[in-house]
């Protein structure tokens, strides 16, 4: 079953077209990875989506009920962490877990049971202090956990990890992997190697235009561009084989790209036979980041 289905849906603001006939679906229990430059509309469909604003054409049905612009009643099924959540500073993070249970009109027990599950899932528990003295890492995990905590059939993420650093990232990328067994996860992110760790559907936003989506190994298998790297020791030598061998690209000081693989023995032939010194002959399967820059026309020289 899907979840989350968008049909051929715009949106403009003015004389600006955002959205155009934006169709895609998202199967329930996957993380989804909504990909985009920045600008490119993420931010205007997941409002779509949440009835912040109205489409121009098309529709939007969340778990099998249409969503509309307003008080939608299909918000019931969504759990949304925007890029920067917002908390009250002086709450600690299970005062505010409670607060939001108490909003929601949920029992003292079932708040009490759903605070100490989700801050454990989030990794919170030990934390005692006020909000305030948070990093941007806690908070956005904080948000993951008041998001899941009506028990969503859909988490929205627009850009979790964009303002983190390596390691808070890696933290909030394993939260959403295990959030997938609570919810279907739809992650917006123009972070293309966080989409190749954690997700398993994978949908380009580019011009306001779906221009591919699947599976991310269906996506890779579309456009099958694998690549061979060589490093050579020397860089004089790098600039010695690219005099040599013209269809090679330069990729640093002393290292080349090769595309066309067939022909990497007329290469290493030509290594061994000048006895250069070479650090490594890598086959490179495409990368998505690869892929998406080769499809809004930025690809890699």
């Amino acid at each position: 079953m899907n979840i989350l289905t968008l049909s051929h849906v715009a949106k403009h603001f003015g004389e600006k077209q955002v959205l155009r006939d934006v169709d895609f679906s998202v199967p329930e229990h996957t993380v989804f990875g909504f990909v985009g430059q920045n600008g490119a509309g993420k931010t205007t469909a997941m409002k779509l989506v949440l009835g912040l604003l109205s489409c121009d054409s098309g529709a939007i049905e969340v778990n099998g009920m249409p969503a509309c612009y307003g008080n939608t009643p299909t918000n019931q099924f969504v759990g949304y962490l925007p890029d920067v959540p917002e908390f009250y500073p002086y709450m600690s993070p299970a005062e505010y877990l409670q607060f939001c249970g108490e909003i929601a009109g949920m029992g003292k027990k079932e708040i009490r049971e759903r605070t100490g599950e989700l801050l454990h899932l989030v990794g919170l528990e030990k934390e005692k202090g006020r909000i305030k003295g948070f990093s941007r890492g806690m908070k956005q995990r904080l948000g993951v956990a008041q998001a899941l905590f009506g028990r969503p059939k859909l988490l929205i993420c627009d850009e979790p990890t964009s303002a983190l650093d390596p390691a808070g990232r890696k933290e909030l990328l394993d939260i959403l992997v295990s959030a997938k067994e609570q919810a279907t996860v739809l992650f917006s992110t123009h972070i293309l190697s966080d989409v190749e760790h954690i997700c398993d559907q994978v949908a380009f936003l580019h011009n306001g235009e779906i221009v591919l989506q699947g599976s991310v190994e269906e996506v890779k298998e579309s456009r099958k561009t694998a690549k061979t790297a060589i490093e050579m020791e020397r860089p004089e030598d790098a600039k010695l084989l690219l005099s040599q061998f013209p269809f090679l690209k330069l990729a640093g000081h002393r290292g080349l790209s090769l595309e066309d693989t067939g022909r990497l023995w007329e290469i290493l032939h030509f290594i061994a036979e000048n006895k250069l010194p070479i650090l490594r002959a890598e086959r490179q399967e495409p990368a998505l980041e690869d892929l998406f820059l080769e499809i809004v026309g930025k690809g890699k020289g």
